[in-house]
């Protein structure tokens, strides 16, 4: 393994866009696991108390045990009670209140993953400037040879071409899958909300169910 020492200017700049680039995904997929943690993601048994409530006609109660619960679910269904409290007969307002808070909390969720697009995009990109640089020190070493080529010159170009590419090409891998799983949640979580709107306002039974 050559000396890292030995790279050039561009070579060690690849390198150090593609730690850079590897600690701003990690830190975002942190911060979205907590985030959705927080929002209470998955979560549906005190929305389904809620809805309980809501459908054995005791608004009242429903919009009580709304406001005391938390997460993404609780704060739409709260709009849209209070909406109802407010105007008993305005069904289509009511509506557009909780599908208004439901954008909202949507777009928190959302926020931030474009950073994951932008290194699962650029990571192989990066590797593969890493391997142009490298194949071209390795072709010059060659070049400027008048008798016969140390092998471990000319080695040296091209492991470094091979380590870039492999590194871009791995964080690219991992963060493509790390962001699947986190707009997996995401989407799930509008799928969710969707369901509990049409719960609250029309009294559909198709609303969520199970615990968490």
């Amino acid at each position: 393994m050559p000396d890292i020492a030995g790279f050039d200017a561009v070579t060690l700049s690849v390198f150090a866009a593609l730690v850079l680039l590897s600690v701003a995904a990690t830190t975002v997929t942190l911060v979205k696991v907590v985030q959705f943690a927080m929002l209470g993601l998955g979560r549906k048994r005190q929305a389904a108390q809620v809805l309980a409530h809501k459908l054995a006609g005791r608004l009242d109660a429903a919009l009580v045990a709304a406001l005391a619960g938390k997460g993404v679910k609780m704060r739409v269904l709260q709009a849209v009670l209070a909406a109802q409290t407010q105007r008993l007969d305005a069904t289509d307002w009511a509506e557009e209140v909780g599908r208004q808070a439901a954008l909202s909390e949507l777009a928190a969720m959302g926020r931030w993953m474009r950073v994951l697009e932008a290194v699962v995009q650029a990571a192989p990109m990066l590797g593969l400037l890493g391997t142009v640089v490298g194949m071209i020190d390795a072709f010059g070493t060659l070049a400027q040879s008048t008798g016969g080529v140390d092998p471990a010159l000319l080695a040296g170009g091209i492991w470094t071409a091979l380590t870039t590419t492999a590194i871009g090409l791995s964080i690219a891998l991992v963060f493509y899958f790390v962001a699947i799983w986190l707009e997996g949640r995401i989407e799930s979580e509008r799928q969710d909300l969707e369901a509990l709107l049409s719960v609250a306002v029309h009294g559909s039974v198709a609303g969520p169910s199970g615990g968490g």
